[in-house]
């Protein structure tokens, strides 16, 4: 449940930010210096509340995957893990608090503080990963390509911060989706029996 979960909500992550960055953006006609850029108002109530059901799927799989065996059962794993839920918890909250602000310029308070509560959330989210990445090399449950999707989404969703106030925020946001799925894939895949464990 908890990889399908993932797997869903991140597919469609990435298709939402392929559609926005390459066919939503070149034709927009609202003003980047509005809040629901490059939405026209109505429509954006619409995708937030999507962007909102996506964030619940991919929150429900990464409770799965922080409660799971492959980020072993230490410390920082569960403090990776609590970090990773609240952020992409945080993400969801602050989509449907994006709504009231749809109509209002990026500088006015409303937007400013949301704008600061999803990069809040992105931020909590990748120090999360990043932590459950390294947990998850050194419990050694996890075998080849595997063992390094924690840690690779992470450190994209670190950059992710970075293209938050540029025109490529809707591809980062399908690489991020994109780092998910294939979390979830891994999830689903078969253990392979091993004894290893990875010194970090």
């Amino acid at each position: 449940m908890y990889a399908l979960s993932l797997i869903s909500g991140a597919a469609a992550t990435v298709l939402s930010g392929v559609l926005t960055q390459f066919f939503v953006l070149p034709s927009t006609t609202v003003a980047d210096t509005q809040w629901s850029y490059p939405w026209p108002s109505d429509t954006f109530v619409l995708v937030c509340l999507v962007y909102a059901v996506f964030h619940a799927l991919v929150l429900v799989g990464v409770l799965g995957f922080a409660r799971g065996d492959a980020v072993g059962t230490s410390r920082a794993a569960r403090a990776g893990g609590a970090l990773a839920v609240a952020g992409t918890g945080v993400l969801l909250v602050a989509e449907l608090a994006s709504i009231p602000f749809r109509d209002e310029a990026l500088s006015a308070t409303g937007p400013s503080v949301v704008g600061a509560v999803f990069g809040l959330g992105t931020l909590l989210t990748a120090v999360g990963f990043l932590m459950l990445g390294v947990t998850t090399l050194r419990a050694g449950v996890w075998q080849g390509w595997r063992r390094y999707v924690p840690l690779a989404t992470g450190v994209w969703t670190t950059l992710l911060v970075g293209l938050a106030a540029t025109p490529l925020l809707p591809f980062g946001v399908g690489v991020y989706g994109l780092c998910l799925l294939l979390l979830g894939v891994a999830m689903r895949s078969p253990v392979v029996a091993t004894t290893a464990r990875i010194a970090v």
